[in-house]
């Protein structure tokens, strides 16, 4: 599984990497909503909550499913701008005019992603005037509950109305906690920024992308970057650029813009806290298919407690030596037995500390 970038024709210049206060924004608010996804800011989401106003509070959880799951494409309202190359602007001012430059059907379908939980139906120019369409995202925020209901019969009723509560909601947060904020981490955004961008200048796209996540991986021959996530998507640069937008308060969400017609955006976490590459999607299917099989099971049982050679582990499970041996395999395949030869014997046994890490590697790769 993964998103995957068509950059053919795609010239150096094309890629952008660069800041965007209304996209940090959008992570503050699903922070704020999901502190549990993000450990190492919990201390600010704490301390942001205790001290917002009742009203703002209030109106942050009446459409707190905008950013909940992650957050809405209209927190990169640049990407959508007709010719798809447009820069996100300096100021959340700048980046609000940006956003009154996408149509209401533009506006519309990006909120509606996760209003009736999923991509909008349908083309997206249809939707305000397909009674059809219409009636099938009523049918489906209603499948999501009440106040996804109410939203998207407001939002497709008056578009402009839910737009102005939008930018309210914004300029609001601005001045109640989210300038203090992006004071603080925008220096080291730029920073990165800055890194980045002279990375790619020096040595080309496949050592900026590796160094923007471990997940991304660039085929330059088929002119396709393939980011390593648990879905499936797919979109192209056509004729416009492809942007890189550093987050201080992502991590782990590396998180990508492939809406059709819009420019590509990806949005990466910077001062990311593990050490240790994070596991793609096909090793941790691998080591959860390997630990599912009962009988792979009661042998990583065995082998947590020592190491043992395949006839020891065939005797004391009823099983013969080339059942043992395929179901090592299986194991070995998946990162989660290691195997040492002591004379004329191999011994297999677990590794702890990769069964010891699957929970979190499975959680790092479901948030990704």
């Amino acid at each position: 599984m993964s998103v995957c970038i068509d950059i053919a024709g795609l010239r150096p210049e094309g890629v952008t990497v660069a800041l965007s206060p209304l996209a940090e924004l959008g992570s503050a608010l699903h922070v704020l909503a999901e502190p549990v996804h993000h450990p190492g800011v919990r201390g600010w989401a704490t301390a942001v909550s205790a001290r917002l106003e009742p009203d703002l509070a209030d109106r942050l959880c009446e459409a707190d499913f905008l950013w909940t799951a992650a957050f809405t494409d209209v927190f990169m309202p640049c990407a959508g701008v007709p010719g798809r190359r447009t820069r996100p602007g300096a100021t959340l001012a700048e980046e609000l005019d940006l956003l009154d430059k996408l149509s209401d059907e533009q506006f519309v379908a990006a909120a509606l992603e996760f209003t009736c939980g999923g991509p909008c139906p349908g083309p997206e120019p249809e939707l305000l005037g397909d009674p059809a369409l219409r009636e099938r995202a009523l049918e489906l925020a209603a499948a999501r509950g009440p106040r996804q209901a109410r939203f998207t019969r407001r939002l497709l009723d008056d578009p402009p109305a839910v737009r102005a509560w939008f930018r309210q909601l914004v300029l609001d947060c601005e001045e109640a906690f989210f300038a203090d904020t992006w004071a603080r981490v925008r220096g080291r955004l730029a920073a990165d920024a800055r890194h980045k961008t002279e990375l790619l200048r020096r040595k080309g796209l496949s050592d900026m992308l590796a160094a923007v996540s471990p997940a991304i991986a660039l085929d330059e021959e088929a002119a396709l970057i393939t980011v390593d996530k648990m879905l499936v998507g797919r979109t192209t640069t056509g004729d416009g650029g492809l942007l890189f937008i550093p987050t201080s308060l992502g991590w782990p969400h590396l998180l990508v813009l492939h809406r059709r017609d819009w420019q590509p955006v990806v949005q990466y976490p910077v001062g990311v806290p593990d050490a240790v590459d994070p596991p793609s999607v096909e090793q941790i299917t691998l080591r959860l298919t390997a630990l599912a099989h009962p009988a792979r099971a009661r042998l990583c049982r065995h082998l947590a407690r020592g190491a043992f050679t395949t006839g020891e582990l065939a005797d004391a499970h009823g099983m013969t030596a080339p059942e043992v041996s395929r179901h090592l395999s299986v194991l070995k395949k998946a990162g989660l037995v290691t195997t040492r030869r002591r004379g004329r014997y191999a011994q297999h046994q677990l590794d702890l500390t990769v069964v010891a890490r699957l929970g979190g590697d499975l959680i790092q790769g479901l948030l990704r």
